[in-house]
């Protein structure tokens, strides 16, 4: 059977593909190997007896732009969480009050005993704002030049977000050890780098600050299921076959899929293939050597019975876990952290940060758990997959056990003591390695970007999705200016293929 286009795998960034090109009227297919789309957005209830749907994998929308909410009419709220971060520092914290700029002020002299550093972050954080403003619409348009971006966003900015490394920018800007920190994890988030020599780092920064123009890091309501949910309902909408079950396992250049499924091997024709897959499940599947790249993040879901208490007496914790908590990430706990990790061991004070979606949406908790339960969703960094490769469960223990101790030492009672148990009797633990990520989601490496992120710009121009065969296009996390739950990938391939 031919299609003008089928979509090989079902993930959110194949049905933005997918619901455009329908929309325009071609003929789609989209195969998905589980039995159920949306790749790493999705919603489960993980915790049996416990009706809480959890955001299991990616949990927070900023890259999704609203040009594509609207486009594909998408029934999606995303709802502003007021708390930015908070993090604490011995018996204070600093809290970033996004509607109250006195507060925050407040916080910044509290932690840091003076003016410079808050006056420094207005500075550095009004430069960043107007890079978002500027860049993130060009993230939809074809592929820009390297000196149209550097003009685009001026010199000050160009040196100090892309040409420089981002560590010695922090380090220029503020003197504060804990306010380095929190601005170095926006460089670190599912990227194995170290800030003060690898621009890596910088491409990761830049794609934590721009999203949507804003960076804004918005809750999505009914959990990252529901993103996923409204694409899929979007894409069937447009007349978008979807068939789930489906598991790639052939790519020809000339347009011929390969799959398998319950009933068998089958084979479909596309007059164009976009590929929503890990550039190295690309390479399988089409019989080319295939080099995995490497994630670095440790995923804890968990359900509490109660949130623990703070040694900060002035803040209030539903306003310190609703933002995002930062827990021994300060500018040399991120070093020692990497350091620690590059020479294969993990880090002994592991670097994370959590945050509660269920104070932001508590639509996500069953009837019965509301009030009564919170969720909390952490990210562990510098946690590559190297560290788990040669025992994977004895690693993935010692790391949890490491991680909890590193939270333990910023809150003032145990976080164990929080959990709520399940209706078995276990607590409501779940831990996600980059193995496990490899394992389960078909990651290579486990990464979540699929490979490391990319600059925004290309001298070669195009869309950036572009492969050496002219019918496959890219059309996932692994395009250029892919990464994040964004849809960018899916838009851009579709009008890479409606343009030409």
């Amino acid at each position: 059977m031919t299609y003008d286009v089928v979509v090989a795998g079902g993930g959110h960034n194949g049905l933005v593909a997918a619901a455009y090109l329908a929309r325009a009227g071609r003929r789609v297919l989209v195969l998905e190997r589980y039995d159920h789309v949306g790749g790493l957005a999705i919603s489960a209830r993980p915790f049996p007896g416990v009706d809480v749907r959890l955001s299991r994998y990616s949990y927070l929308v900023s890259l999704l732009p609203d040009r594509i909410v609207r486009d594909l009419g998408l029934d999606l709220e995303l709802r502003r969480r007021r708390y930015a971060s908070y993090t604490p520092k011995g018996g204070t914290g600093l809290l970033v009050d996004n509607e109250d700029e006195l507060r925050t002020a407040a916080s910044f002299r509290s932690v840091t005993g003076g003016e410079a550093d808050l006056e420094a972050w207005r500075r550095f954080y009004g430069m960043v704002a107007r890079v978002a403003e500027t860049l993130a619409p060009t993230l939809l348009e074809p592929l820009r030049p390297e000196i149209d971006i550097e003009r685009l966003v001026g010199p000050q900015a160009w040196r100090d977000l892309f040409a420089q490394p981002i560590g010695e920018t922090v380090e220029e800007y503020f003197a504060d050890d804990t306010v380095r920190g929190v601005v170095l994890t926006d460089a670190l988030i599912g990227t194995f780098a170290d800030p003060a020599t690898d621009l890596l780092a910088n491409r990761c920064f830049l794609y934590h600050v721009i999203g949507n123009g804003t960076g804004e890091w918005n809750v999505p309501v009914g959990g990252m299921g529901a993103v996923s949910g409204a694409l899929e309902a979007a894409a069937r909408r447009a007349g978008a076959e979807i068939r789930t079950g489906a598991e790639i396992v052939g790519i020809a250049p000339s347009g011929e899929v390969t799959f398998r499924s319950g009933d068998g091997e089958h084979t479909v024709n596309g007059r164009h293939v976009l590929v929503n897959l890990p550039p190295a499940v690309l390479d399988r599947v089409m019989g080319r050597p295939a080099e995995a790249p490497e994630g670095a993040q440790l995923k804890v879901n968990m359900v509490l019975a109660r949130l623990p208490r703070l040694n900060d007496p002035s803040v209030d914790p539903r306003a310190a876990f609703s933002g995002t908590f930062h827990i021994n990430e300060g500018h040399d706990q991120l070093a020692a952290a990497y350091a620690q990790a590059a020479r294969g061991e993990i880090p002994a004070l592991p670097p994370a940060e959590v945050y509660c979606h269920s104070l932001t949406d508590p639509s996500i908790l069953g009837p019965e758990l509301r009030g009564r339960a919170e969720t909390m969703t952490l990210f562990g960094l510098h946690m590559p997959a190297r560290l788990f490769r040669k025992n994977p469960d004895k690693a993935r223990k010692i790391a949890l056990e490491s991680t909890f101790a590193s939270m333990n030492a910023v809150l003032a009672e145990p976080i164990q003591e929080c959990l709520l148990t399940a209706p078995d009797g276990t607590p409501c633990v779940e831990v996600k390695t980059p193995v496990d990520l490899e394992k389960d989601a078909g990651l290579p490496g486990g990464h979540i970007f699929h490979t490391d992120l990319s600059w925004p710009y290309a001298e070669e121009g195009g869309w950036g999705v572009e492969t050496e065969h002219e019918r496959i296009l890219l059309c996932g996390a692994g395009a250029r200016r892919g990464g994040g739950v964004s849809g960018i990938g899916g838009h851009n391939a579709a009008m890479a293929l409606l343009a030409s």
